[in-house]
């Protein structure tokens, strides 16, 4: 009797959700050791949080649009719970929580996946990554100011020269909405997160979606009208603002990023919003100036949310970051062609003989492993020129052959796979023949 056919299940991923192959991921890789490196040249510590937060953690921190997005569901403990929105309100939750456990002020970094159920699109995902750095602990001018050029020395390091930071203030927003007629909080708060869509939305787009919020229609295009010139000034602003405070904290920060040798890469923009509701101070977004990424949008964001932890505990804690949109910023890399188109190719490929080189073989691919050099060694044998074949598909550079010849007298050839030159060297100066030959 014939043994049923067993059943093949189809092989997908989720709408929305990608996998990463090695030639996305080993660039991805080499971005994000860059990123911390620099954060914690920056003084930022590393930490990491759960991909799960309950539900109440997370709900009502992002507002009305972002409590739409969270992937929610109850567990097989009935508990209700949420994957990740972002890393700022998990952030908010360990101060409170480890609050004896960490010292004022407080700098972290975090890299890590984080979840939305948004509508998929070309190059937004449902699953993507982000890179904050944050400071909990201080409301300074300087604490603002050292967050903003702390992101732009990672954009420095991963050799994007054509950035500009643009700056605002939560207050300026909330003080030019008010000078077009509207008072009521919430319906303000309605006109930031229409404003926020100006760079993604025509004009008439988002003066119809406050008017669909019941605003009068006259007011929505005076609102409107106040964000659509980048080049206002500060002291055009300063005319319509009762209160000046907020333009002044714009002002010390200006020039403290100016002093850091920056003032080229920050300018000031009342048009940017900012969507999300927690945002309390400074907000900014960093664009691109190359025309090659144009389009690409905000590679970097942020702001301060001095009242977000207190939602988690009776203490006010004041708190100010910048994140970085991981894949936008790797596509843009890859635009300027910053990214090493080898990033994922092993350098050295070993080859092995037969069954009676194979331990000379591993020995010499350890030590070339052993001073950095990215080696694989043949697992599949067979004759030399498939073995070849193999290291030439897998990128390398170099090839390593080991006959018992060489095995007895403690040598190997080394073969150049870009021309197929070749020389005999000793095991003990493989590893500085082969870096040499890896530097041409």
């Amino acid at each position: 009797m014939a043994e049923p056919q067993q059943k093949l299940f189809k092989a997908q991923t989720l709408k929305g959700f990608r996998d990463y192959m090695p030639e996305l991921m080993a660039p991805r890789q080499q971005m994000i050791r860059r990123i911390e490196a620099t954060f914690e040249r920056h003084g930022f510590q590393p930490l990491q949080t759960p991909a799960l937060e309950y539900l109440e953690t997370l709900a009502g921190k992002y507002g009305e649009e972002g409590d739409k997005l969270l992937y929610r569901f109850q567990d097989h403990g009935e508990r209700h719970v949420a994957l990740r929105y972002d890393l700022t309100v998990p952030l908010a939750r360990v101060v409170a929580e480890h609050r004896n456990e960490i010292q004022l002020p407080f700098r972290r970094y975090q890299v890590a996946p984080v979840w939305r159920a948004d509508k998929p699109q070309r190059g937004r995902f449902r699953e993507f990554f982000q890179c904050d750095a944050d400071i909990v602990g201080v409301n300074s001018a300087i604490a603002d100011a050292e967050t903003l050029i702390t992101g732009l020395a990672v954009l420095q390091t991963l050799g994007i020269d054509g950035a500009v930071l643009h700056l605002n203030h939560r207050d300026v927003l909330f003080g030019l909405i008010a000078a077009a007629g509207v008072t009521e909080k919430a319906q303000q708060i309605a006109c930031v997160r229409a404003i926020d869509k100006l760079d993604k939305l025509p004009p008439v787009a988002v003066v119809a979606e406050i008017v669909a919020g019941g605003m009068d229609a006259a007011v929505a295009e005076r609102v409107v009208a106040q964000f659509q010139d980048g080049g206002v000034t500060l002291d055009a602003v300063a005319a319509q603002l009762t209160d000046q405070s907020s333009l002044e904290r714009v002002r010390q920060v200006l020039a403290l990023v100016t002093a850091a040798g920056l003032g080229e890469r920050i300018v000031f923009d009342p048009t940017i919003a900012r969507g999300l509701d927690y945002y309390t101070g400074i907000i900014y977004e960093t664009r691109l100036t190359d025309p090659r990424v144009k389009g690409i949008g905000a590679v970097m964001s942020g702001g301060r949310y001095d009242g977000l932890i207190g939602l988690f505990t009776k203490e006010s804690i004041p708190a100010v970051g910048i994140s970085l949109g991981l894949d936008r910023l790797l596509a843009a890399l890859q635009e300027l062609e910053l990214v090493p188109k080898d990033a994922h190719a092993v350098q050295v490929y070993v080859t092995v003989f037969g069954e009676s080189e194979a331990a000379t073989a591993i020995a010499v691919a350890g030590d070339l492993r052993h001073v950095g050099m990215r080696t694989e060694l043949d697992l599949a044998g067979g004759k030399l020129g498939k073995q070849l074949e193999r290291a030439s598909k897998r990128g390398a550079r170099l090839a390593v052959l080991i006959g018992p010849d060489e095995a007895a007298a403690g040598t190997v050839v080394l073969k150049d796979l870009r021309d197929g030159a070749q020389q005999t060297v000793t095991r003990a100066n493989l590893p500085a023949v082969a870096s040499v030959l890896l530097q041409v």
